[in-house]
C-alpha cells in the first residue's frame, strides 16, 4: 500500500463480506437462544440495530495518509495525546474504550496531524486485543513514514473486565510499543513517556 513519493496513500478498509441481512438473522437467533424475546414492540428492531451497530464498529472510514517533505529538518518529537479510542475485545465482543498517545521522531517526511487519529481508528475498528492494536499502529507508522522512532501508548477500560467476570470497575490497562530511537535512546524514551503523562505507569 504505497504510492509515488509525495503522493497521499489512500487507505480503504476492505468492506467485502458484510451481509447485514444475515447478521440481523443471526442476532435474532442469538437473542432467542439466550431466552430473550424480540416479540414486544421495543425489541422488534433490536436484531437489526445490533447488526448495524457491529457493522459500524468494524468499519473504519477511508482516509488519505497525507505526508509532507520535512524541508526544515525538524527532528524533535511530534506527539498527539489523548486520541479517543474505541474497539471491541475479540474474546467476548464487548467494547473497550480509552485513549491513544501516538508520537514519532520525523525522518524525511512529516505526517498531517489528523492522520494519527485516523490510523488509530483504522486498526481499532475490528475485533482486537489491546497489545496487538498498540503494536499494529506503531509498526504501520514505522513502515509508512520511515521515521527515526515511533511511540504508541494505549490506555483503555475493558468492559469484559468491568461488567462481567472479575467486575473490576474503574480498572484500566496500559500498553506501549516503542520503536527506533524512542526504544533505544533512554533520553528520547523518557521524553516521550513524560509527555504522555504516563511515566509512572510505564516506569
Amino acid at each position: 500500500m504505497s504510492g509515488p513519493a509525495g503522493a497521499a496513500l489512500r487507505v480503504v478498509p476492505d468492506a467485502d463480506g458484510i451481509d447485514l441481512a444475515a447478521a440481523e438473522s443471526a442476532a435474532a437467533g442469538f437473542l432467542q437462544a439466550l431466552g430473550i424475546s424480540t416479540a414486544r414492540e421495543g425489541m422488534r428492531g433490536t436484531p437489526g440495530r445490533m447488526a448495524r451497530a457491529y457493522a459500524e464498529l468494524f468499519s473504519p472510514r477511508p482516509f488519505d495518509l497525507t505526508t509532507f517533505p520535512n524541508d526544515e529538518g525538524y527532528d524533535e518529537l511530534v506527539l498527539a495525546r489523548s486520541i479517543p479510542l474505541r474497539s471491541v475485545c475479540e474474546h467476548h465482543l464487548l467494547p473497550f474504550v480509552g485513549t491513544a498517545h501516538v508520537g514519532y521522531l520525523p525522518g524525511g517526511r512529516i505526517l498531517g496531524l489528523s492522520k494519527l487519529a485516523r490510523v488509530v481508528e483504522y486498526f481499532a475498528c475490528r475485533p482486537q486485543v489491546q497489545e496487538r492494536l498498540t503494536k499494529q499502529i506503531a509498526d504501520w507508522l514505522q513502515q509508512q513514514l520511515d521515521p527515526k522512532g515511533v511511540g504508541v501508548v494505549v490506555e483503555a477500560e475493558h468492559t469484559c473486565m468491568t461488567l462481567r467476570g472479575v467486575q473490576a470497575t474503574g480498572s484500566s490497562t496500559v500498553t506501549s510499543t516503542l520503536l527506533g530511537t524512542l526504544r533505544d535512546d533512554a533520553r528520547s524514551r523518557a521524553e516521550f513517556l513524560a509527555l504522555t503523562g504516563l511515566t509512572g505507569a510505564l516506569g
